[in-house]
């Protein structure tokens, strides 16, 4: 995903994380501006809904102006997975060596 939350603002005229904080709190959405700072410069690894759909109130947009879905990259699609057993390939499970007839010793009481 891209993440157009600059893009949404400049929209606005909203050029600074503070100035971005300032709308959303006309919203009733008060993130610190450490949290705002980092959505700013950062693509966020999660966003809550309740807080998407705050962002959007604050910003007059759709959460389809605030993130763009990208397409795989074509190295990602073309790695092999393996063979399962009794498909097309020759893979077997490989038996584990034995322990010479010695017994596992007991755990500590």
């Amino acid at each position: 995903m891209k993440w157009n939350l600059r893009w949404a603002a400049a929209r606005r005229d909203i050029w600074r994380p503070t100035q971005l904080l300032a709308a959303f709190q006309e919203v009733g959405f008060n993130p610190s501006l450490s949290k705002v700072a980092a959505m700013w410069s950062n693509q966020p690894v999660t966003v809550r809904l309740d807080d998407l759909d705050r962002i959007c109130a604050a910003l007059k947009c759709t959460v389809a102006d605030l993130m763009e879905a990208e397409p795989v990259a074509a190295a990602e699609r073309t790695t092999e997975l393996p063979v399962a057993v009794g498909e097309s390939g020759s893979v077997r499970p490989v038996p584990r060596p034995s322990s010479g007839g010695r017994r596992r010793a007991m755990p500590p009481n």
